[in-house]
């Protein structure tokens, strides 16, 4: 999915990725790969995801690429796309999308930041644009099963609206996932920011029940 998305960054833009393993295939000319590394025998020598995404942020990168972010990292990463560096992004595990955000929330306090549950929810959603799930279907397959903007807060809470979700219809007689990715008639907040960019987007593609 990662590599599917940064195919479409413009190539003069420059990109810091920041994996355990370079696994990322990026078209772009300006990229800088990092690694972490593991501690040594005698327990030196370990560079942490976080300790490279403060680097990072001394490379005057366009966008940071966080393969995946598991721990202390999430506040780092957060932080940077609070900084002037829109358009980064990361990959995260969870079962759904509200799912993603509670375990942000959980990684934040891995980093031992004391930040009151309020302010942590905005440093998310401030952060946050989209969020698109990508699950595993039970023949195997892997799909995106849903897009979630991320609008703000409500309160103490952080609130979301699904753009687009793929509705199952069941199984075929070869046992595969019959469906189809459809729109659920919410246009996103972020469109005008879009339109502001150069990108003009089709009406009728938030129309409830567009499908693909």
């Amino acid at each position: 999915m990662l590599n599917a998305l940064t195919s479409f960054i413009p190539s003069d833009q420059r990109i810091i990725t920041i994996e355990d393993a370079a696994e990322l295939r990026l078209q772009q000319e300006h990229v800088v790969r990092l690694e972490t590394r593991p501690p040594n025998a005698e327990g030196e020598g370990e560079v942490k995801a976080a300790d490279l995404v403060k680097n990072a942020l001394r490379m005057r990168p366009d966008r940071i690429i966080v393969g995946e972010v598991r721990a202390a990292e999430a506040l780092d990463m957060l932080q940077a796309m609070n900084t002037g560096h829109e358009g980064s992004l990361s990959t995260i595990h969870a079962n759904s999308p509200r799912d993603a955000l509670s375990r942000l929330e959980t990684m934040i306090l891995m980093a031992g930041s004391n930040l009151p549950d309020r302010a942590m929810r905005e440093q998310i959603t401030s952060a946050l644009d989209v969020i698109v799930q990508v699950s595993r279907l039970a023949d195997g397959s892997r799909r995106v099963t849903s897009v979630v903007e991320v609008t703000g807060m409500e309160g103490p809470i952080t609130a979301t609206q699904e753009i687009y979700r793929f509705r199952r219809h069941g199984i075929s007689s070869d046992g595969t996932v019959m469906g189809e990715f459809e729109a659920t008639g919410i246009r996103p907040a972020f469109s005008e920011r879009l339109a502001v960019a150069g990108v003009d987007l089709p009406t009728n593609m938030f129309a409830e029940g567009f499908a693909r």
